[in-house]
């Protein structure tokens, strides 16, 4: 098993910034990458972006260019810096870990992007 805490989260107005941050226990030695993902109210969690052990990143086409995940290995930590934010970019982020068995999620954090 793999936990995941998520902090960081909070308002903001747009244009500003915010880094969310993501700490793994457990069976991190399992874990192949990690992710973020986010869910606006009455959407479905969407995709962000997402870091694997050999350090390639990915990104949603929404954030790519403002948004930045990175990894801190001896602290067990992967952050999400965002920049530029917008106000839909508000919704509550969801940081994930996966492996061969599947993912592990944790319990979120709300971002608010205020116009």
């Amino acid at each position: 098993q793999v936990q995941l805490v998520e902090s960081g989260g909070g308002l903001v107005q747009a244009g500003g910034s915010l880094r969310l941050s993501c700490v793994a226990s457990g069976s991190i030695f399992s874990v192949n990458g990690m992710g973020w993902y986010r869910q606006a109210p009455g959407k479905q969690r969407e995709y962000v972006g997402h870091v694997t052990n050999g350090g390639y990143t990915k990104y949603a086409d929404s954030v790519l260019g403002r948004f930045t995940i990175s990894r801190d290995s001896a602290k067990n930590t992967v952050y999400l810096q965002m920049n530029s934010l917008k106000p839909e970019d508000t919704a509550v982020y969801y940081c994930q870990a996966f492996n061969s068995r599947g993912d592990y999620w944790g319990q979120g954090t709300q971002v608010t992007v205020s116009s």
